[in-house]
């Protein structure tokens, strides 16, 4: 359990990066670590590095859409535990400023839970100004349980 992860969620923090490392290993190079982690809301540190500069040394769009997917995916798993076979149904992107060549942050949370279907928003800033980078609203189909 890291510092700000409280007992509310289902899954822990360490967990949830254990299967997201190894069920889709590029997400591993990124190098993601949890900032904060409950039921319905987590904020996850994307650090800079070479492999995700862009010119004008800022951050890449891919690099940042897949923080924001991975980050709308521990939300859902903070609600529900483990359920890898959830899956991105959409995924709205809203670039708004420039990131500086620095750390970025995305705070993740549930806006709607369903039983089929999980919709969450999350916001990306900049840890060097904590001006809001990106924004982005998507969804989740979540499978059926088999009881």
């Amino acid at each position: 359990m890291t510092a700000s992860e409280t007992t509310d969620a289902k899954i822990y923090a360490d967990e949830f990066l254990e299967i997201v490392r190894d069920g889709v290993p590029y997400v591993g190079q990124l190098h993601l670590t949890v900032e904060s982690w409950e039921a319905g809301h987590i904020c996850l540190r994307l650090p800079y590095s070479d492999v995700i500069r862009r010119p004008g040394g800022t951050i890449c769009g891919p690099a940042l859409m897949g923080l924001s997917d991975v980050t709308l995916y521990g939300v859902v798993m903070s609600l529900l535990g483990r359920t890898e076979l959830a899956v991105t149904t959409d995924l709205t992107f809203h670039f708004l400023s420039k990131p500086e060549p620095s750390d970025v942050l995305a705070e993740g949370r549930i806006l709607k839970l369903g039983r089929r279907l999980a919709v969450g928003e999350v916001a990306i800033k900049s840890e060097e100004n904590s001006r809001l980078v990106c924004q982005a609203v998507g969804s989740y189909a979540i499978p059926p349980t088999i009881d």
